[in-house]
């Protein structure tokens, strides 16, 4: 059964790419780089949604150790596997824009090399949860984690800054100035809606299934029950 907010987020979310892919493909090519600017509108938004999605994560981790209650561990699981998706989808989107850029698709940069170790990292988290079988268990040392992980954000960030790197300086987060024309500003920023709509969305159905797992995992096994525990075979009664 489909609820009314997840109808409603739906819609959004096709409206709100619908409109990004129209500004982006409206948009005047960039001076320097011609039609292979146009993937800037999906690789900074899907690092940042990255981003939001582990200090989400973050923020569940603790809470959940705090308070015990499960919800929030369902929440730090939820995001920090959107999460990883999207961070896998920048590295993808990256090395596409690198190839006729600089010419290679992969180079071992600072940013390009840290933004891959957050990937591996995160996955090692996801890893972590289906290594252990017991829900508590589970939860207190993915939270663990989860709030350690944190600390590659703010490294993956700033490598362009405190490192000598091929990779260019953030766009959008610039100290005191944009670097970008109005058209492509717009179009960004309808790109980030987009993103954020849909990993929105992404995070609540994780978020249920996650509900539905622990709970079939903490039922009675008495009273969840397959349907071959209920079917016997038939059986002559009386005399014969």
């Amino acid at each position: 059964m489909t609820s009314v907010k997840g109808t409603w987020l739906g819609r959004a979310t096709a409206v709100a790419v619908v409109v990004a892919l129209i500004l982006a493909f409206a948009s005047p090519r960039e001076v320097n780089l011609g039609q292979s600017s146009r993937l800037f509108f999906l690789h900074v938004p899907s690092i940042a949604i990255a981003y939001i999605a582990f200090t989400i994560t973050l923020i569940g981790s603790g809470m959940y150790l705090a308070t015990r209650d499960m919800k929030w561990d369902h929440i730090a699981l939820a995001t920090a596997e959107v999460g990883a998706v999207f961070t896998g989808l920048t590295i993808i989107i990256g090395m596409i824009w690198a190839k006729p850029t600089w010419g290679v698709f992969w180079t071992w940069s600072a940013r390009l090399t840290l933004t891959a170790i957050m990937f591996f990292v995160y996955l090692g988290y996801l890893a972590l949860r289906r290594a252990i079988p017991d829900p508590e268990v589970r939860a207190r040392r993915a939270a663990v984690l989860g709030m350690l992980s944190i600390v590659q954000i703010p490294i993956v960030h700033f490598s362009v800054t405190w490192w000598r790197d091929i990779h260019q300086p953030g766009t959008i987060a610039r100290p005191g100035e944009i670097q970008m024309d109005t058209p492509l500003l717009v179009a960004f920023y309808a790109a980030f809606i987009a993103f954020a709509l849909l990993s929105w969305q992404l995070v609540m159905q994780r978020r249920e299934l996650a509900q539905l797992e622990f709970e079939y995992e903490t039922s009675d096994p008495d009273v969840s029950m397959v349907a071959g525990d209920a079917v016997s075979a038939p059986q002559l009664t009386g005399d014969r």
